[in-house]
Parts: structure tokens; C-alpha cells; sequence
């Protein structure tokens, strides 16, 4: 479930739900297609979320493909790993794991407006058991970080045993590492200074006796008075940590263990990131993510001094492309300062891609043309034994017939050449990887549906001929073309202008989508029986006169479909690829293109109806709707794609308010 189809479509459903309900029912269902044959690839197509080389990094000293993670809130008995792995995550948390059972059943609320989940237990989760049980194997490759705890009011030395057997146990889980998650906000400074010392010799000795190599990061929580983090960082022996965790849940005054985590605490943990780093040895990490909801909270604490963030409750309130978002506005801000590399030549590889959009376009408006005066060529007259005015008076509707498939196949070659070449200039010569994956799907579709028409026995040699000249330029445009990181600015607000696009990239993916599907079944009718009952309606016929009349009409005329079929279905593919990656805020020229490319196909299939009076409702539906998404989607998209995302300070730091502790 992407963002445009979380966004406005599953959201709102789940959030009707309880709360536990609606995690169970998400996290069940990515599990399910995770499992499909093929389903973790379509996961990946659909979000278009394979990290870039530019992210990667190393927690801890374990690499890591970026320096985004997934929280164990999210998915804590690891229901759905296997499919959140694919989000563009570099490393995961699990837990917080305990020796028995925690809790559990309790009512988790959700504050749709203040972006804030009660849970009412921290701890809770089914123990040391189950869990080992659970995660006996990996699912996947990111590195895995146990969240350890010891039982909620166990005493120092319980604590410290607990935490010696869970981390001894879960080595044998492919554990990565440990957060240690061993403070207690509210148990006083000389309770955590011996719990912290205890801890610390703790690890020298697994090191020591137990050939104990796995990195502990020490989880620091997110209400930890600011004064006390000093002191107890004074007296522990920081060398034993390879690093910090900041806790993403703030207490609530009125329960013992219940939490709160959301929004409210990104104030806590930037305090909390500055203080650590300033504190922190060169070498360990720092991992932050409360109140992470947007891109620009990542960033936040990242120029805080965070070396990695984890994603919690914002990937319930924004949606799963969030780690891809933080990932392409990390990327930008890594690259912004270097200089662009140099563009190109034409002729090196886009050139020629945009040479092929043109030779589409040129045909196109040809093709228009011939199908709205004579309709048929010479080699059609020879093909069927027949002259154009035989056939008008065969069947007063019979041209008319064959204008409306030539012209709407015009509009649709039109179409595919405005994208080929719009995304030649702005898409394969900056190096996209989505705009060069998206002209290769089309063109692997679009170049064989050529010759869809040779089953019926008839060569068309104008086709062949295109297809002869037009094929070496798309073999010319997909060589030496290596991806380039994208270097413009990137969206970093989950505001309202944002919130609309995810509706308006939902048109177009239906559009997409609907298209793709159009096409299919219009090839396949025309490979099969060529006629929809409305087509014989119209021209008051049958299929049987119709043949008896010449053997060779049905032939020429499924010739026509079958290639506007696959036109069809190639302009739509590559429509839909450029719907599923390439909507990001800012981008006029793809809102131009979206534009510029769908109106010849439309103005050229419901004109032609109208121009021959073929307005059967039934079968101008589909039109009809496509028409409504084009329009829509177009409009939802305007203010998001013609709008450059805000420039934003580094991060704001505003110290929080006590919270009485």
C-alpha cells in the first residue's frame, strides 16, 4: 500500500478500526503478498524503493544500506519483516524483548489529529520464548537490533541477569546488536548510576568469558531529566557501548507503564540528540526517531547529530513511502553542495529516445490525417482486391468504422511519442532510473505489438517499415545510461498541497492501470473475434456478411485493432510506471507531459466518435471515465508538481517542558 494508496484510501478505513485490529489487519495482509511468488518484487515495483548506493552507512559498525530503521513498535511480534524490508529500511529493531510475557490485550488509542498512539503498556510483548520461537530464522537481509529489557520493578541485579540471558539467547536469533534498554526515567540518579555501572561490568565480562563481540547500544529514555543524561554519562564507561538509542515514548502522568508516542516528542529527542553527541565518543552511533512524521523531521535530528533515525508511529500517520522520502531527502542533502555532473551528449544515449518520441509523434499526426480523408492506403486497396468507393458502398458505415480504430491508433502513437521524448530530455539525460525503467517497459511491449496482425494473415509493411527504423534508436537509447542520484529538491512536508497529490497520483495510477487493461483487451478481441457487439450495432451488420463480402476485410480491420490495442497497452505501461515513481513535488515538466501526452489520445478518440456519430454510451464509458481520472488527477497534481518544496533550516531546536518528573 503506497502512500497515494494509503494515503486515501486505507487510512481512513483503518483508522475507523481499533486499533489493534487495524495493525493486525495491515500487517497480515503485507505478510500474505510478501509471500506470494513474486510478491516481495511487487512490493518493490510499486514504491520503487531500492536504496541508493549514496545511503549507505554503518551502524555500530554493522553496514547498513541507510541510516533509516524500522522501530520495534511497529511491528512488534515480526508478523510482516519480510515485507517492511522492502520500504528502503537499512536495519531493523525488534522488541522490547523480556524474559516472560508483558501485558498485552489493552485498548491502544489512537489521536488521529494530534498524531499520537497510547499504548498501554511499554513493555509489552510476549517473552523471550516466543520470540526466539519467531524469529528463527530471517526473513530477510537488514541487520537486526534486539531491544532488550528486564521485567517491569525488577531489581538491579535481576535486571542486569535478565539482560545477561536475553542478549547469551537471542546471539542464536542472528542478532546484529542489542539496545540495552536498561534506565528507569523515574527510578532516581543513583538508581541508574548503579544499574549503568552493574551493566557495564556486565558486558566486560561476556566479552571476556563468552567470546562476546555483538555491539549494545545503551537506550537512553525520552523523558530522562537533561541534568541527570550529564551525570550518569560522567560516570559510565562509555567505551563498552557502541552507541545510543533515544526511546521514542513519553509516560503518561496518570498510569504506571502506559506511553505515549508520537509527534509530541521530536522536541525530547533533539535535546536528547545534542546532548549525546556532544558527550559521544567519534566512533558510536547515535539513533534517534520520536516524532518522526515527516521528512523533515529526519533531517532534524540528523543535523541535531543523530547518525540514524527509526521510524515508529510516523509510518502509521504518513504512510510505508516515508523511508523512501527521508532516504531521496537525505540524498539531496548530500549532493546539493557538489557539482552536477556534465550533461550527455545527444547522441550518447537519450538523444536517440528522443528522436524515436518524434518519429512517433510525426507518424502519428500522419496517420491522423490519411484515417481522416481516404482511411485506406494502396497497399490496403491491393490487400482486400478493393477500391475505397467499393467499399463505402459495401457498407455506407464501413470507412467511417475503420476511421474511428486508425484515428484513435493516431492519437494514442501521439501520445507515447510526447512521453518518449519528454522523457528522454528530462528523465534519461539526468540519468533516472525510473524514466529509463519506465520508456524500456514500454518499448519491450509496444515494439512486438507491431506485428500482433500477422496471425490474420496480413503484413503491413508501413508498420514494418516504422518498427525497422524506430527499434535501433530504443536499442541506442538504453545503452550506456547509468543511474544518477536525483538533484533537484525534494518534498519534505506531510502539509495539505501533499496530501491532494496522493489523490491526484491515484488517478493516474487507476488511469494507468485502467488503460493497461483496456489495451489488452482490445488486442486480444482483435486477435480474436475483432468485434465488440456495438461495432456491429453501429454498422448495422454482421460478422458473417461482413466476410462473405470479402474474405479479407475482417483481416485488415483486426489488423487495426490489434495495433491500436498494443499501442494502447504500451502507452499505458509507461503511464503507469511514470505515476508509480515520478510524481515529486516540483516537477513542472512531468505535470506538463502528463498533460501534453494525454490529450491527443483523448481528443482523438472521443472526437472521432462524435465526428461519426458512434456514441453509444455502453461502449464510450471507459472513455468517459478515463477522460474524469485524466481531468482529476490533473488538477490535484497542479499546486503539488508546479510548486518548489519550501527551503528549510537545518532543524529548530526548542527545549521541552518538564513533564513533572
Amino acid at each position: 500500500m503506497p502512500d497515494w494508496s494509503y494515503q486515501t484510501i486505507f487510512r481512513p478505513l483503518l483508522f475507523r478500526l481499533p486499533s489493534r485490529v487495524a495493525r493486525n489487519v495491515t500487517l497480515k495482509a503485507m505478510r500474505r503478498v510478501s509471500r506470494l511468488p513474486g510478491g516481495t518484487l511487487l512490493i518493490k515495483t510499486l514504491g520503487h524503493m531500492e536504496p541508493s548506493p549514496l545511503l549507505e552507512t554503518s551502524i555500530a559498525n554493522v553496514p547498513a544500506a541507510t541510516p533509516v530503521g524500522l522501530s520495534g513498535s511497529v511491528d512488534p511480534n515480526g508478523i510482516a519483516h519480510r515485507a517492511l524490508a522492502q520500504f528502503g529500511f537499512g536495519f531493523m529493531e525488534i522488541g522490547p524483548v523480556t524474559i516472560k510475557p508483558v501485558g498485552g490485550g489493552k485498548p491502544i488509542h489512537n489521536d488521529t489529529k494530534g498524531e499520537l498512539l497510547s499504548y498501554p503498556d511499554e513493555y509489552e510483548n510476549e517473552g523471550l520464548m516466543h520470540v526466539q520461537e519467531r524469529f528463527a530464522e530471517p526473513d530477510h537481509r537488514l541487520p537486526r537490533f534486539f531491544r532488550v529489557s528486564p521485567m517491569p520493578a525488577a531489581r538491579t541485579d535481576e535486571a542486569v541477569d535478565q539482560l545477561r540471558m536475553l542478549m547469551l539467547a537471542l546471539r542464536s536469533n542472528n542478532a546484529t546488536g542489542f539496545h540495552v534498554d536498561i534506565l528507569d526515567s523515574q527510578g532516581g540518579i543513583a538508581l541508574n548510576v548503579r544499574l549503568l555501572e552493574r551493566m557495564c561490568a556486565m558486558i566486560h565480562r561476556l566479552r571476556l568469558d563468552d567470546d562476546f563481540r555483538d555491539p549494545a547500544l545503551l537506550r537512553i529514555p525520552l523523558d530522562y531529566p537533561p541534568e541527570e543524561v550529564s551525570f550518569l554519562l560522567s560516570q559510565a564507561d562509555l567505551s563498552v557501548w557502541a552507541g545510543f538509542v533515544v526511546g521514542e515514548a513519553l509516560p503518561q502522568q496518570e498510569t504506571d507503564r502506559a506511553v505515549e508516542i508520537g509527534r509530541s516528542g521530536k522536541p525530547y529527542a533533539l535535546s536528547l540528540v545534542r546532548q549525546l553527541k556532544a558527550s559521544a565518543l567519534p566512533h558510536q552511533s547515535i539513533v534517534a526517531g520520536a516524532g518522526v512524521h515527516e521528512p523533515q523531521d529526519a533531517l532534524d535530528l540528523l543535523a541535531a547529530g543523530a547518525s540514524h533515525v527509526l521510524l515508529g508511529s510516523g509510518l502509521v500517520y504518513a504512510g510505508p513511502g516515508l523511508p523512501k522520502r527521508i532516504n531521496e531527502a537525505i540524498i539531496y542533502e548530500t549532493i546539493k553542495a557538489e557539482p552536477a555532473p556534465e550533461s550527455p551528449s545527444f547522441w550518447r544515449h537519450w538523444g536517440w529516445m528522443r528522436l524515436l518520441g518524434l518519429g512517433m509523434i510525426v507518424g502519428g499526426i500522419l496517420a491522423w490525417a490519411i484515417a481522416a480523408s481516404s482511411v485506406v492506403l494502396p497497399y490496403d486497396e491491393h490487400f482486400l482486391a478493393m477500391s475505397r468507393d467499393e467499399l463505402s458502398r459495401l457498407n455506407e458505415h464501413l470507412l467511417h468504422f475503420m476511421s474511428h480504430d486508425r484515428i484513435t491508433l493516431a492519437g494514442t502513437m501521439i501520445s507515447i511519442g510526447i512521453l518518449y521524448s519528454r522523457l528522454a530530455k528530462y528523465g534519461l539525460k539526468d540519468g533516472q532510473h525510473w524514466a529509463r525503467t519506465a520508456v524500456f517497459i514500454s518499448g519491450a511491449v509496444g515494439f512486438p505489438s507491431f506485428f500482433l496482425y500477422l496471425g490474420y494473415g496480413f503484413f503491413d509493411p508501413l508498420h514494418a517499415l516504422a518498427a525497422i527504423v524506430l527499434f535501433p534508436m530504443f536499442l541506442l537509447a538504453m545503452r550506456r545510461n547509468p543511474d544518477q542520484p536525483f538533484r533537484r529538491p525534494v518534498n519534505l512536508r506531510n502539509d495539505p498541497t501533499w496530501k491532494r497529490a496522493m489523490w491526484g497520483q491515484l488517478c493516474f495510477v487507476a488511469l494507468g492501470a485502467s488503460l493497461a487493461v483496456g489495451g489488452l483487451v482490445i488486442a486480444t478481441v482483435g486477435v480474436t473475434q475483432v468485434f465488440v457487439p456495438q461495432d456491429l450495432t453501429f454498422m448495422e451488420t454482421t460478422r458473417e456478411t461482413l466476410r462473405a463480402a470479402n474474405p479479407n476485410l475482417i483481416p485488415l480491420i483486426a489488423h487495426d485493432r490489434a495495433g491500436f490495442g498494443g499501442a494502447l497497452f504500451s502507452d499505458a505501461v509507461m503511464l503507469l510506471a511514470v505515476s508509480l515513481w515520478g510524481i515529486r513535488q516540483g516537477e513542472r515538466w512531468l505535470w506538463w507531459t502528463l498533460l501534453a501526452g494525454g490529450a491527443p489520445a483523448f481528443v482523438a478518440g472521443l472526437s472521432v466518435h462524435y465526428g461519426i456519430a458512434y456514441t453509444d454510451f455502453v461502449h464510450l464509458l471507459p472513455a468517459y471515465f478515463a477522460a474524469a481520472l485524466y481531468v482529476i488527477g490533473l488538477i490535484l497534481l497542479y499546486p503539488y508538481m508546479m510548486q518548489n518544496p519550501r527551503p528549510e533550516s537545518a532543524y529548530t531546536y526548542e527545549r521541552p517542558v518538564s513533564r513533572g518528573k
